[in-house]
């Protein structure tokens, strides 16, 4: 079976163990066709009934659809060893009645018994489909098919969670209080920053009170510098004065 179909299988059991009670091992009411059906296809039954139903079932067949198959003949001797593997299930019939009319009866106008339907007749499908909450399953060229709900059973799905909606405070109280508590959602993790030892520290720029203090560094330098050039000059001058009056007072 193809993942998408399990799912939607699954999902489709879920919402009849839900709203409306089945619970495992499902009960398959099987009719004789498919029986033959599944002889003839070379079909583990109970196999692929559990791989639909993705749980354990118990196939049964009336004492009616088992009188069908031997009125067939020897030819359908196998289809009869396959039925006799199933529970009999009671239909109170003391006269054989088409297998139909035997399966419409026992499921009745709510199906209260939660049966699961495995026919291949179209008119009996058809007729199930006006009753809510009965799960029909079919053969199609060797492929077992679990029909979608049919519009009576969406509408008692509504009306039941209409119901719910509209309880008590205290019965929804009790009904979230039978209900498993979702786990806890685990808080995603964002993407984290760069390893501070890892990033390159940026060159701070230099302020203007540095570079006033350096111009004035260098003003300060430069007058000291003129000062002694102006203090020498004096020198020098002072010298020469005093050579030239030495020389002027010799005999």
């Amino acid at each position: 079976m193809r993942q998408k179909r399990a799912k939607a299988y699954r999902k489709l059991m879920h919402l009849y163990s839900h709203f409306f009670g089945f619970r495992q091992p499902f009960q398959m009411l099987v009719d004789a066709e498919t029986c033959v059906v599944a002889v003839n296809g070379k079909l583990d039954l109970v196999k692929q009934l559990s791989t639909v139903l993705q749980g354990e079932v118990k196939p049964m067949i009336t004492q009616c659809c088992i009188h069908e198959l031997y009125i067939k003949g020897k030819a359908f001797q196998e289809a009869v060893d396959t039925a006799k593997n199933f529970e009999r299930r009671k239909c109170n019939h003391r006269e054989a009645i088409p297998g139909d009319d035997c399966l419409a009866d026992v499921v009745g106008d709510s199906n209260k018994h939660r049966y699961v339907i495995v026919t291949q007749s179209t008119p009996l499908r058809n007729k199930l489909r006006c009753i809510p909450a009965v799960p029909i399953v079919h053969i199609n060229r060797s492929v077992m098919i679990l029909e979608p709900p049919s519009d009576a059973t969406l509408r008692k799905k509504a009306l039941a969670e209409a119901q719910l909606l509209g309880a008590p405070t205290s019965d929804k109280a009790l009904i979230n209080a039978s209900r498993p508590e979702d786990a806890p959602k685990k808080k995603k993790k964002g993407p984290k920053g760069p390893n501070p030892l890892s990033v390159k520290k940026k060159k701070v720029d230099s302020l203007p009170s540095t570079s006033n203090k350096k111009g004035a560094t260098v003003d300060k330098s430069k007058a000291l510098t003129d000062k002694g050039k102006a203090e020498r000059c004096r020198a020098q001058d002072l010298s020469g004065r005093r050579r030239a009056s030495a020389s002027g007072s010799g005999p």
